[in-house]
């Protein structure tokens, strides 16, 4: 009866005991940021400011149906940055973080084409960090603020020489 009990142990118990001492997955930290552009120029410049407060989502979609799978949302923090966690591997959809809104009273339209960036999420790509970064995505004020002609200016004059 001893050897039966002992053997039931060993077999139940010991691998649900290595299954939990086992060190967890690290899980994916998506990292990006958020700005306004004063310029409405749809890149960042040197007026560029980041903006706090501003939410973004993770979306994933399925490859084949373009189901939403998977949604977690993130809020910019003083620097205009954000970090979302991701525990799950999302080898086979298409994820991207998205602009969902802005604080900035003047700045909320978001530019076309920054707003969103594509995030890979997956394990088996060659990446060897659980950091994944997202590029800039952006919002651009109302109006066009003022010394940005002189700014824009300067982009086109670097443009010429080369």
């Amino acid at each position: 009866m001893a050897f039966r009990f002992a053997f039931l142990l060993v077999l139940c118990v010991v691998p649900a005991m290595v299954a939990a001492i086992r060190p967890a997955k690290n899980p994916f930290i998506v990292k990006g940021c958020v700005y306004c552009d004063p310029c409405r120029a749809g890149f960042e410049t040197s007026a560029t400011t980041r903006i706090a407060g501003a939410e973004v989502m993770l979306l994933c979609r399925q490859k084949n149906s373009n189901e939403v799978v998977y949604t977690k949302r993130g809020w910019t923090n003083s620097k205009g940055e954000y970090t979302i966690s991701v525990s799950e591997d999302h080898g086979d959809q298409i994820c991207d973080a998205k602009l969902i809104s802005s604080p900035h009273p003047t700045c909320k339209e978001a530019t076309p084409g920054r707003d969103q960036a594509r995030v890979i999420l997956t394990r088996y790509n060659g990446i060897a960090s659980d950091d994944r970064f997202a590029n800039a995505m952006g919002f651009m004020s109302e109006n066009v603020a003022a010394g940005c002609t002189q700014i824009l200016k300067q982009y086109e004059e670097l443009d010429n020489e080369n």
